[in-house]
């Protein structure tokens, strides 16, 4: 059956299996994708959504580079919304709701038109080796096939084990079984292995609910959408509703804790800080009277819906009991009850920058085996392991992004050199450099990098140069053009801005805060330059911004320059960090562990200090 050699095989078909199979195949790699089931490729095991603060950005990111989670996500979208849109645009992050059924259908459809990927659903039980490099992967028949490269994406899928209260049942998700024997063979290799968890809320029957005592959440009135690509417009939108816990239903929650996993001891491992579980909830938060629950339809013709918010491993009972006290669920129908999963990872400072292993060659983690959680998370570490994958094959340099260029940069970063022991999700606070890594400028910021190795097509670099080449004409149009007091001062009086006493450049008043795109085009001379140029809104958006945020722009990207000169200080792979006796003990240790490939990925990994950093300098030459 598998006579010939591949260059990739994917082990998964979660998001991050689906981009790295895509990026592998896109780039000219033959690729074989192996998951256990075929039909819910690119499934959403969780809320039915994408985005959301810094989410979305990576989502665009994802996008600019050639991937396809935001064209799957556009085609399948039922509601879009762009949120923090009241904070700067640093801030600014879309999210969507999404048809579920749609949406793995997206997936399954694009990654077929791939010429040169392949498909096989079984289990991987093993992976094929040669000396201390990657052979192949042997499935739960004994099949063996054989590749250059590999990509594990296991998901939750490793040894998993779902718990309903006092039931404990294996699988890698409601009604799908657990992968066994690779966690057992890499272990028996020497990597670290470790058990996280993660839980996801009932399902319900909308027919059942009442609307009209919840609050609507309706779209964006003129929604956008993830894609640099021209996707289909969202004409209409289904609207989520809110609405809220009660200390009646945290009472009846109460009642079941001594049958609930989470307290009982039987889950042992950590889950996600930041998307709690309703019991741990009303435990932490005990003083909080009510939780807002968001209701978020499944998709255009379905009556599922998603609780979102009220992620529980309480007992089936427990669980409708208190659910039918919660304002709009009196007569709540179940499709299923909400659970929670254990399954293994492995810490990622296991990972070079490239999310290859250390231990073994042509071996690649992406996604929630690396200790992350989201969606998002895991396709953009797909992503960067399929490119990687294909690289390795044609002998190349890796593809590695800097924590200034793009979040996934951040995201890969932060794994490789501090490692996770709580299920990893991406935060804008966690970018240092967030200014310049804004939703609205992810293609200026990656589809040349991309298009340079073939991933990202003509189509969207001829689309980045015209952005690019149009938002510069804009701005300096305002850098150029003068204004006379009498033209704006009525314009700044009305926003209770300083009026001004003489003429300037457009481009000085434009920077002021409370001034916008729209005061400007007031002024008779802007309003006919954008008329006859007729500017795109991502045109018009993109200029605002540039001139609004000039100076803290340029002020990071001074910071960004620093940190490339310590990136550019590279370390030798086989340094012996024992015989540098001026590094403190644990510097040794740290370092002798992760071996950063650079001054810069040195200093940030936790232990080493800036004294630390000094005597590795000083050893370099530096």
């Amino acid at each position: 059956m598998f006579a010939e050699e591949y260059d990739v095989i994917v082990v998964g078909g979660g998001h991050a299996g689906c981009e790295a199979a895509a990026a592998a195949a896109n780039m000219g790699s033959k690729t074989l994708l192996v998951t256990m089931n075929l039909q819910t490729i690119g499934q959403m095991s969780c809320n039915p959504a994408m985005g959301g603060i810094a989410k979305g950005q990576i989502v665009r990111e994802i996008d600019a580079l050639g991937g396809l989670s935001g064209i799957v996500t556009d085609r399948s979208a039922i509601q879009f919304k762009m949120l923090n849109k009241s904070k700067g645009p640093a801030m600014w992050s879309p999210r969507t709701q999404n048809d579920r059924m749609r949406f793995s259908e997206e997936w399954r459809l694009l990654l077929e038109q791939i010429p040169g990927l392949d498909f096989y659903q079984e289990m991987v039980s093993g992976i094929l080796l040669e000396g201390d490099r990657i052979a192949g992967v042997r499935t739960s028949l004994g099949i063996a096939i054989r590749a250059k490269t590999v990509v594990l994406t296991n998901g939750t899928f490793l040894n998993g084990l779902i718990h309903i209260g006092t039931k404990q049942i294996g699988g890698g998700r409601a009604g799908e079984r657990a992968a066994t024997g690779i966690t057992e063979q890499l272990t028996d290799m020497g990597f670290d292995a470790g058990r996280m968890k993660t839980g996801t809320p009932p399902r319900v029957d909308g027919r059942s609910l009442d609307y009209a005592k919840m609050i609507p959440q309706p779209g964006d009135q003129s929604p956008g959408h993830f894609s640099y690509l021209p996707t289909p417009k969202l004409n209409r939108q289904l609207d989520c509703h809110m609405t809220y816990t009660s200390p009646e239903v945290h009472d009846l929650l109460r009642e079941g804790f001594d049958r609930s996993p989470m307290f009982n001891g039987s889950i042992k491992s950590i889950g996600p800080r930041y998307c709690p579980s309703i019991e741990d909830k009303i435990n932490r938060f005990a003083d909080k009277e009510q939780h807002q629950l968001f209701v978020e339809p499944e998709g255009w013709n379905t009556v599922e819906v998603y609780v979102n918010g009220f992620s529980t491993s309480l007992p089936e009972d427990v669980q409708y009991k208190a659910l039918r006290s919660v304002k709009g669920f009196e007569k709540v129908k179940f499709f299923r009850p909400g659970y929670a999963i254990e399954y293994d990872y492995f810490p990622p400072t296991q990972l070079k920058d490239s999310l290859e292993t250390k231990l073994v060659k042509n071996l690649f983690f992406a996604g929630q085996i690396n200790g992350t959680t989201g969606y998002e998370e895991a396709a953009s570490q797909g992503l960067m392991a399929g490119i990687n994958a294909h690289l390795k094959c044609q002998e190349k340099e890796p593809f590695v992004l800097r924590r200034d260029e793009a979040y996934i940069g951040v995201l890969v970063d932060d794994l490789i050199t501090k490692g996770t022991e709580e299920p990893y999700r991406m935060f804008t606070s966690r970018a240092e450099y967030r200014t310049l890594l804004r939703q609205d400028n992810a293609d200026l910021r990656l589809t040349e990098r991309s298009f340079q190795m073939g991933l990202a097509s003509a189509e969207r670099m001829s689309r980045v140069e015209r952005k690019k080449e149009r938002s510069g004409r804009l701005i300096a149009f305002f850098k150029k053009t003068s204004f006379e007091p009498n033209e704006i001062n009525p314009i700044l009086t009305a926003v209770g801005s300083r009026e001004v006493r003489q003429s300037d450049k457009l481009f000085k008043v434009f920077s002021r805060p409370k001034i916008t795109m729209d005061h400007m085009l007031q002024l008779d001379e802007v309003k006919t330059y954008v008329a006859k140029e007729a500017f795109e809104d991502e045109v018009l958006e993109q200029a605002e911004i540039e001139v609004k945020y000039s100076g803290y722009i340029e002020k990071e990207k001074g910071n960004a320059e620093k940190l490339q000169r310590l990136e550019g200080v590279k370390i030798p792979g086989d340094l012996d960090y024992g015989n540098l006796a001026s590094l403190s003990f644990e510097a040794r240790e740290k370092l002798s562990k992760i071996r950063p490939a650079n001054i810069s990925q040195a200093s940030r990994i936790s232990g080493v200090s800036p004294s630390d950093i000094s005597v590795l300098l000083v050893y370099l030459g530096r």
